[in-house]
């Protein structure tokens, strides 16, 4: 069955997780009060997006041994993955493990990399 199979849709090399603060209004985030972003980074590491069926899960993880760093599962119809509001190069993902939930900053250092990243979650939507 097709439905068996996870098909990879983007790997980037480097993206950064930041610690971000609780939204303060309804607008949404800014990636402006997460600090500096060149070096307030939490985590550094390989961004993937996989399918299979019909989800899709975007997965963090380290870039030279592959261990899981964190996992949002994506759905266009929630706010799984949001851009902010000042940047087209940061993002923030909400990350699940184990029934709990959390919000973390995500950005890369290139706008073709977000670009792509935008690009993979929309092909998949179709």
């Amino acid at each position: 069955m097709e439905e068996d199979y996870e098909s990879v849709l983007l790997v980037i090399r480097e993206c950064f997780v930041y610690r971000i603060p609780p939204r303060t209004a309804a607008r949404g985030y800014r990636a402006a009060e997460w600090g500096d972003l060149g070096s307030s980074f939490l985590w550094k590491g390989r961004l993937r997006v996989i399918s299979k069926g019909q989800t899709c899960k975007v997965v963090l993880e380290d870039s030279n041994t592959g261990e899981l760093f964190a996992l949002c599962p994506y759905d266009p119809a929630s706010n799984s993955v949001e851009p902010v509001l000042d940047s087209s190069r940061y993002f923030v993902l909400k990350i699940e493990h184990e029934g709990r939930h959390a919000f973390i900053g995500m950005g890369f250092q290139e706008r073709s990399d977000a670009f792509d990243f935008n690009v993979a979650l929309q092909d998949f939507t179709k």
